[in-house]
């Protein structure tokens, strides 16, 4: 798969047809990692109500954080499912106890632009019950060397054994995984791993092929993409999704 340029990564480029694939990946996962029980989730994913309402409406209760760790954006959406969902504006988890959440949705990249990834790890474990699970999307190895490439920063490209640090060019700053180092930071907060894979490995030129031929396509694509098994195949894909669990007794359980 060919690195996706940095200026499509806000989905405001000219890969429309593979961003509304991505956005149906992105759904599906989570229908499918979503507890079956009716369940207390936090979502750190940015505040913008999507990942939130989708919990909302399977009959989960949600906390979401507006905004974890970075600015607020005006304007931003409200749910209708107000019954369902809590908002808490707080940049920490020191609101919350120990063991009080069944599940934490950090999508959006929350973790990869929070360059303290692993207190903020350290925090998720310490609230998550005893076999509570985690589910986390963070920028990926192949993205970062992609955007060094264009920026033409050739010196850091070998530099893959270490923490990756990436300016982009609006000023901000990403931090990119490899699958190793995200299974790290991980097992490094007391979580057990359960599956980790990139979020898509269909290219965007495969995905816009078979859509520009049959707009119906799409569900058809996405179950491809779930069936297959790339698992710790951090060499595709801009973006790496683990799902992680608190095991009963790992590290972060209260006495």
């Amino acid at each position: 798969m060919l690195p996706i340029p940095a200026e499509e990564l806000n989905g405001s480029g000219t890969l429309g047809p593979y961003w509304t694939f991505y956005r149906a990946v992105a759904a599906e996962q989570l229908n499918r990692w979503l507890p079956g029980e009716p369940s207390v989730i936090l979502d750190l994913s940015g505040g913008r109500g999507r990942w939130s309402g989708q919990a909302a409406r399977a009959g989960h209760k949600v906390i979401e954080v507006l905004d974890f760790r970075r600015a607020v954006v005006d304007g931003q959406s409200r749910l209708r499912d107000v019954d369902r969902v809590r908002h808490v504006r707080a940049d920490d988890l020191a609101f919350l106890p120990d063991a009080s959440v069944d599940a934490v949705l950090a999508e959006e990249r929350v973790l990869s632009i929070e360059l303290m990834a692993e207190s903020a790890m350290n925090d998720v474990a310490r609230v998550l019950r005893p076999g509570g699970r985690a589910l986390v999307c963070v920028d990926s190895l192949v993205l970062g060397m992609a955007i060094l490439a264009e920026q033409e920063q050739w010196q850091h490209l070998r530099q893959t054994g270490e923490v990756m640090l990436v300016p982009w060019p609006d000023g901000s700053i990403t931090r990119c995984f490899s699958s190793g180092q995200l299974r790290e930071l991980l097992m490094g907060a007391g979580l057990e791993v359960e599956w980790m894979r990139p979020r898509t490995v269909l290219s965007p030129s495969t995905v816009d092929h078979v859509l520009g031929s049959d707009a119906r396509a799409l569900n058809y694509l996405v179950r491809t993409e779930l069936e297959a098994h790339p698992d710790d195949d951090d060499t595709v894909g801009i973006h790496l999704v683990a799902s992680c669990r608190k095991t009963r007794s790992g590290p972060g359980l209260s006495a």
